[in-house]
């Protein structure tokens, strides 16, 4: 019997192209030995197809990755109610680094390295741009236009580009034309920017330079084309480096838990989670910013909103801060301790959505916390002990977060990125499309704050929590900005705007169908809260945004983006 059941499951991997290693044999043979004769080829089926998905070095199997593989069958035939909604701390973001040598990420574990202060040494400032730099630099060596053609391909070398590294401009005493540099943009001497690489720095001259689509800003990568010559890097024109399909990244990496999670199954992968996600079409989640909670006219928007909402509870209600309107510099606390218990026992009117609808806090730049520097810890228990006796399931969380619903992969940033990445931008665009622009810089930067860390202090050794790699299926920044829904690179961008500003206005996300609505708290209850049915405008984001065409030699860069 044993020997029977051996010879099938060796054989079932043969035909994968895969070699069982003994103790893997005889782990399978224990596991599978209790399972109905009818049921085993499906499981085999299943454990090899798992196998397949991971990251594999070998086609040896050792018992390691089986155990693996028979562990993700047995949770997905258990019920998941963990897998379907989850959110991720921001400290507790998986930690990965890229390996050159290898071609591939490993978990900051394996190479054994620190675990990360809060305060950071001076070293962890500089891993922190040279990690920016390398996912960059190894996703646009990946990209078409920068690999060789390959042996026997009808495409030419003139067809392709080649980066440049800093240190071939410095150390060349000729002319240098048409060169292409990956870099990023700094001003290491007042009024003086230079582009710099982990090989040095050069300093930059491009008061002729055209500009592709994007925000440029300080301490934003750039894709630089010119001319050097006299120690100065004479600028053309600038563009982003090309963004990267989460599906693509996947692709190349395998079963990585980039993003997060209790869970280790990968699920993307996931057809149950998938099966799910589709079927429940009534699934939604309800955003807003800007919650002022001392605010009376918010308060009694927000009753009204609760009333609508009622019979038909979403799936998640995200509450961005400030929580307040105005920072108390004594009492800031205390008030919105009380201000919370307000909403606590506002929200006591209303079983139905504290018992079927997630309340998820993401604090606000002026909320009470260790400080102003990203990412944000939580807001402190103390103050939000009161209403969570009144909504013992609440969720109050860092900033920014994440949150994993099904298959999708959602962050929540509460900044005025917007905002801020204008108003620090070396050159505004003429067209005025900020969203745009906003969203094709951060998708293209693979980071959630691109800016000089006067602008925007940022925990260095907690830099990774603002990744954005792969790329996540929908990014919330919700920022004082004018609201606004875009789409880049198969990701949908969103800003909700501030919830008084915009007169009481917010956003609601359909996951099954990922669609984006905009909603706004009326007088009229019935035209309150746009349900299904409601005739308001919503925009189906299914499909990507094209990048439109620039100037200089980089048109054939942006035009081949455009299509890949």
């Amino acid at each position: 019997m044993a020997a029977k059941l051996k010879s099938a499951i060796v054989s079932a991997f043969k035909m994968h192209g895969l070699t069982l290693r003994s103790e893997a044999s005889l782990y399978l043979i224990d596991v599978l030995a209790p399972v109905d004769q009818k049921e085993r080829d499906q499981w085999v089926d299943k454990i090899i197809e798992i196998i397949q998905k991971q990251s594999l070095t070998s086609s040896m199997i050792d018992r390691g990755v089986c155990e693996l593989a028979v562990q993700e069958c047995n949770a997905e035939q258990e019920d998941d109610s963990d897998t379907i909604f989850n959110v991720i701390d921001a400290f507790s973001v998986p930690r990965f680094s890229y390996v050159k040598e290898r071609k591939k990420f490993l978990a900051d574990s394996t190479l054994e390295k620190p675990l990360p202060k809060l305060h950071g040494s001076a070293s962890d400032k500089a891993n922190m741009f040279r990690d920016r730099y390398t996912i960059l630099h190894q996703r646009t060596l990946r990209h078409d236009l920068f690999t060789p053609p390959a042996l026997g391909s009808t495409e030419t070398e003139s067809n392709k580009f080649q980066l440049k590294p800093i240190e071939y401009l410095v150390g060349s005493t000729a002319k240098l034309k048409n060169v292409l540099v990956l870099g990023m943009l700094a001003q290491l001497k007042e009024g003086k920017w230079f582009l710099e690489d982990p090989t040095g720095n050069v300093r930059l001259d491009f008061t002729s330079a055209s500009f592709q689509p994007g925000l440029f800003t300080e301490n934003s990568f750039v894709l630089a084309e010119g001319w050097y010559e006299d120690s100065v890097f004479h600028i053309e024109a600038f563009g982003l480096p090309p963004p990267e399909l989460a599906e693509t990244t996947r692709s190349y990496f395998g079963n990585i838990n980039f993003f997060g999670g209790p869970s280790s199954i990968q699920v993307k992968a996931s057809a149950r989670l998938a099966q799910i996600e589709a079927d429940n079409t009534d699934a939604m989640f309800v955003l807003l910013s800007d919650v002022w909670l001392d605010n009376s006219r918010i308060m009694e928007k927000l009753d009204l909103m609760f009333k609508g909402y009622a019979d038909y509870p979403p799936t998640a209600f995200i509450f961005c801060g400030n929580f307040l309107s105005s920072a108390k510099v004594l009492s800031h606390a205390k008030t919105l301790q009380e201000c919370f218990k307000d909403l606590g026992n506002m929200l006591s009117n209303y079983p139905n959505l504290i018992s079927n609808s997630r309340m998820i806090f993401v604090p606000g730049p002026n909320d009470p916390g260790h400080s102003t520097i990203l990412p944000r810890p939580t807001i402190p228990n103390v103050i939000t002990e009161a209403f969570r006796k009144k909504v013992p399931d609440a969720i109050f969380t860092s900033n920014p977060c994440r949150i994993q619903y099904c298959t999708q992969e959602i962050i929540i940033f509460r900044e005025d990125i917007v905002t801020k990445m204008c108003r620090n931008c070396v050159k505004f665009p003429s067209d005025g499309n900020v969203p745009t622009h906003f969203a094709k810089s951060l998708i293209s930067q693979a980071h959630l704050c691109p800016l000089p860390l006067h602008v925007s202090p940022i925990y260095w050794a907690h830099d990774c929590s603002l990744r954005l790699y792969p790329l996540p299926d929908m990014i919330v920044t919700a920022d004082k900005f004018d609201p606004f829904t875009t789409n880049a690179a198969s990701t949908t961008v969103i800003n909700p705007g501030s919830f008084l500003r915009t007169d009481f206005g917010f956003k609601v996300y359909y996951p099954a169908s990922r669609e984006v609505q905009d909603s706004q708290v009326l007088e009229n209850l019935d035209r309150s809260i746009n349900g299904p049915a409601s005739q308001s405008q919503s925009m189906d984001l299914t499909e990507p945004s094209q990048p439109t065409a620039g100037t200089a030699t980089l048109d054939a860069y942006f035009a081949e983006a455009s299509q890949s």
